[in-house]
């Protein structure tokens, strides 16, 4: 059981404020202030399971285990997270979009059953505290040609499958780079906070969305009692659902080796090395109370993108609090003394370092891993780098908790690996 904040503890939580709004968005809210929110857009499983499968033809979802957690969501958002209009609108097109990529998926298996017999081999996965600086290693290690990052577009709209002639022109990309980007129409903030586009590669809980046991679906929504549920949840159906949809993007665009990326990969390492035996997991670390900070702007930012609800981090500690951190990370430090991961799987890389020296640190990185740093790989590099100015989308700003209230929480972490304090 997390130990919750006194409501009385100062946080980096209390200084948080909601970003300006853009001018349409609250031209949008204002004309339709008088609506019916509920009426103009439902949020009911059986209605929204029965739009997505009359919208593509088709009934079976396979595995039944998506609905209990499509379900809790649903209720919970309906119930608890107070969604305006336009949220509602959004969060009723996503998970409809959600529901038929497990359909258009099922369908594909059934047509083709020999997509199963594709081989996920050596994936690697980068995980790490969230603002600890898993995105650019993951967009830099992409740049390298023996390596093959999923592209933004093909986790959002993955049927049919992405065919090797036509992937750089596929024509769904337009559409996606459309759906991508809208977090960052909604609030503009939130571009300077993360990048995004079709082309650019994401995470592994945007995928994991199609099975509503995405820790990103916690994150999108203040709605605990799918949170609570989510947390204690087995997530061994999750990856074996994302196993299956890689399998499907690789069957007529073959990878060489998946390179895969996600910060919630941390809490779930044993699940993750049950279902990839055979994956390496670099793990990023960072100032715990610097990335604090900033998964708090993060998180609350899009809290605010789809409700009014002010922002309450107390409800979400396994998430927010440093006392949730902490735990997370003092957990992955006994699965490894304890041996519930293969320590000899798990690289270790220091934000620090990449910040300071990216070269080094990823030849550094290639030696752990057993993989040549090839001239492409580093020319690739290079030219990434020298084309990604920092802050390209304007200065990311957020509060930190004072460092001697929440030092002595990380102790053991940072001690452990080695990770310098920031803050």
């Amino acid at each position: 059981m997390l130990n919750k904040m006194s409501k009385e503890t100062p946080n980096a939580t209390s200084s948080w404020q909601p970003p300006e709004r853009p001018e349409w968005l609250r031209a949008f809210l204002t004309e339709t202030q008088a609506w019916d929110a509920g009426a103009v857009a439902p949020l009911q499983a059986d209605d929204l399971i029965a739009t997505a499968q009359r919208l593509t033809g088709l009934t079976d979802f396979g595995a039944d285990h998506w609905r209990e957690p499509f379900e809790i969501l649903v209720r919970s958002v309906e119930e608890e997270a107070d969604l305006h209009l336009f949220g509602r609108l959004w969060t009723r097109q996503e998970l409809i979009l959600f529901l038929e990529t497990r359909l258009n998926i099922e369908a594909e298996y059934k047509r083709h059953p020999e997509i199963d017999d594709e081989v996920i081999n050596q994936p690697v996965f980068i995980t790490g505290l969230p603002r600890s600086g898993t995105s650019i290693l993951f967009e830099l290690l992409a740049q390298d040609e023996q390596f093959m990052a999923p592209a933004n577009w093909e986790f959002l709209l993955p049927c049919p499958p992405p065919e090797a002639a036509t992937y750089r022109i596929d024509p769904r990309v337009p559409r996606a780079h459309d759906l991508i980007t809208q977090a960052g129409r909604v609030a503009p903030t939130f571009r300077s906070i993360h990048e995004m586009g079709a082309w650019i590669p994401n995470e592994c809980a945007v995928a994991w969305r199609m099975s509503f046991r995405s820790p990103h679906l916690a994150a999108t929504f203040q709605a605990p009692t799918f949170a609570t549920w989510l947390f204690s949840a087995d997530q061994t159906p999750m990856y074996a659902d994302y196993k299956r949809l890689l399998k499907l993007l690789q069957w007529k665009n073959p990878r060489e080796r998946w390179l895969l990326k996600s910060p919630e990969h941390q809490s779930f390492l044993p699940t993750l090395f049950k279902v990839f035996p055979d994956a390496e997991v670099v793990m990023t670390h960072r100032d715990p109370v610097r990335a604090q900070g900033s998964v708090i702007n993060l998180i609350g930012t899009f809290y605010w993108m789809r409700s009014n609800k002010p922002f309450n981090a107390q409800a979400y500690e396994q998430l927010l609090t440093p006392e949730g951190t902490a735990e997370r990370l003092d957990q992955v430090i006994d699965w490894i003394e304890g041996g519930t991961v293969p320590s000899d799987r798990v690289i270790h890389s220091r934000y620090a370092d990449l910040v300071e020296a990216p070269v080094p640190t990823l030849e550094k990185l290639y030696q752990s891993l057993g993989l040549p740093f090839t001239a492409q790989a580093r020319q690739a590099v290079e030219n990434y780098l020298s084309g990604k100015p920092k802050h390209k989308f304007g200065a990311h700003h957020y509060a930190v908790d004072r460092a001697d209230r929440t030092r002595a929480l990380f102790e053991r972490y940072q001690t452990y690996f080695d990770v310098p304090s920031e803050a």
